[in-house]
């Protein structure tokens, strides 16, 4: 049972069964157009030899008066029907026989003058009927079925006889059995290769299926050999250029970003295992230093005071890797007011003052007086404060830092601009990446390596607002970080309300 329901459930199965039911359905709507067609046909065929007929009889048929002779049947006027032909002749014979098998003639009131035995069986119109048909003029086109079940195509109309300004009703008929029997014989033909050709396309569709699905295979087995430690193994295309060509380097893409992600994974919890022992082993070293050699007050309130700057840095570490865990995980809700941003720029700026002194950097800013946004306070200074961290930390002594803020109609333009190292062309497509960090070059010295986060950051706070952010740089020149958020719309400015997370300061370094 189990084998089975794999076996239905299967790509090959439902494929196979979708190809034979439109085969299916075009089988039968095929008969069925044809068989319409033929029906049509042959309907058509009847009708146009039953106008002859017609013409024939009107050529054959003469309606004479009797001149007091008597009638076929009395009470129908003075009139006799003649049929006038060559007796000797047997083509003539036979016409006149044929088209006196299924026939009937009668007056304008309805008397019946003339009839077959057939017409009698099938059932002659009833005097109304006639009247009608007369007073019309138009033919008349019926079937009647016999007694034994013989169907009969009746073509029925007005015979006018011009010299005596009389008008009589005269119906032929030819039988249908024989078309109805070739419309029998192709239905069962049809109805009996309409199974075994719907068996020969399951067949059919069957091995394509399998012939269409194998390089399908050949991928999933293929993929089956890669595993976490075996991420460079690639899948071969068929240089095709179909379909599955484009399947096949869609995977080879997602595990080339596997790849990436899990070197950027172990990376990451190299560089953290590291910045984590570094401090852990300077507060195990300098407590137990001021365990076993301090003698005096001053020299325990130096070993606390490194202590405490090493549990700070791991504070640090923790609280960045938490920020991040929540921001992609999106319980990093964004708290929006309305704030000047050139007042909170001003802040930052003046905060960082002492680190790019003590760097040897000048740091400057060009801030409107006022310029309004709606943002949230405590992640825009966490913003600033890796742009400009960055900043200082990759340029050398006696460069520049400059801060641009710009307010214009549809956004509003922050740039973080210095003259540091510059990051190299093939890195800038991934330096908003989580865990990415640029080698720093030689001419930068040797500024103490972060997480690879602060940028990450960046781009996430960038985006939340519904913004964007933008790199420019060239190694030895320098570089320009370039955010632009959604201006603000306009409305008088509320009170600004006091942050609930102290921002963040020149000590961040992620």
């Amino acid at each position: 049972m189990s084998a089975r329901r794999h076996l239905t459930r299967g790509l090959r199965f439902r494929l196979t069964a979708g190809y034979a039911l439109l085969f299916a359905l075009l089988l039968v709507g095929t008969a069925a157009l044809f068989r319409e067609r033929l029906a049509y046909t042959l309907n058509s065929e009847a009708h146009d030899l039953l106008e002859q007929e017609w013409a024939a009889m009107k050529g054959y048929l003469h309606i004479v008066p009797t001149r007091g002779h008597a009638v076929e049947h009395e009470g129908c006027g003075p009139y006799k029907p003649t049929w006038e032909y060559d007796k000797g002749d047997p083509d003539e014979d036979f016409a006149v026989e044929r088209l006196r098998r299924v026939y009937v003639l009668a007056d304008a009131k309805g008397c019946v003058m003339q009839f077959s035995t057939i017409y009698e069986s099938i059932g002659i119109e009833q005097p109304k009927e006639i009247e009608a048909a007369v007073k019309s003029g138009q033919p008349v086109w019926k079937r009647r079925v016999s007694p034994h079940g013989i169907p009969y195509l009746i073509r029925a109309g007005v015979v006018f006889d011009d010299k005596h300004r009389s008008a009589f009703y005269v119906a032929v008929g030819r039988p249908m059995d024989e078309g109805e029997k070739i419309l029998k014989r192709y239905t069962w033909m049809y109805a009996a290769l309409i199974p075994l050709s719907l068996l020969c396309g399951c067949l059919l569709g069957w091995f394509l299926t399998g012939r269409a699905l194998m390089p399908v295979m050949q991928v999933a087995q293929t993929a089956q050999r890669i595993t976490g430690s075996n991420l460079s193994l690639r899948i071969p295309t068929r240089a095709a250029g179909d379909e599955l060509d484009y399947l096949i380097l869609t995977f080879n893409r997602m595990i080339e970003r596997l790849e990436n992600s899990f070197r950027q994974i172990r990376q990451f919890s190299t560089d953290v295992s590291h910045e984590l022992r570094t401090p852990i082993t300077a507060i195990r070293g300098q407590l137990e230093v001021a365990l076993f050699t301090a003698k005096s007050v001053d020299q325990y309130r130096d070993a606390t005071l490194n202590s405490l700057q090493d549990i700070e840095r791991l504070s640090q570490i923790v609280r960045a890797l938490l920020l991040l865990s929540q921001a992609e995980s999106g319980q990093l809700a964004l708290q929006k007011t309305r704030l000047d941003l050139s007042s909170v720029m001003r802040d930052i700026v003046d905060q960082f003052q002492i680190p790019a002194e003590g760097a040897h950097v000048e740091l400057s800013a060009d801030l409107p007086p006022e310029c309004a946004a709606e943002v949230d306070r405590v992640q825009i200074e966490r913003m600033l404060s890796n742009l400009l961290s960055n900043a200082i930390k990759f340029t050398p002594a006696g460069g520049r830092v400059h801060v641009v803020l710009r307010s214009l109609p549809e956004a509003i333009s922050i740039d973080v601009e210095d003259t540091g190292c510059g990051i190299p062309e093939e890195h800038i497509p991934h330096i908003f990446e989580r865990f990415y960090r640029v080698p720093a070059p030689e001419t930068c010295g040797n500024p103490e390596p972060g997480l690879g986060l602060g940028l990450s950051f960046v781009a996430w706070i960038a985006k939340a607002h519904g913004g964007t952010i933008r790199v420019d740089s060239a190694p030895g020149k320098g570089t320009r970080f370039t955010v632009s958020l959604p201006a603000a719309v306009a409305e008088p400015a509320p009170a600004e309300p006091v942050a609930t997370e102290a921002a963040v300061g020149p000590h961040w370094d992620e």
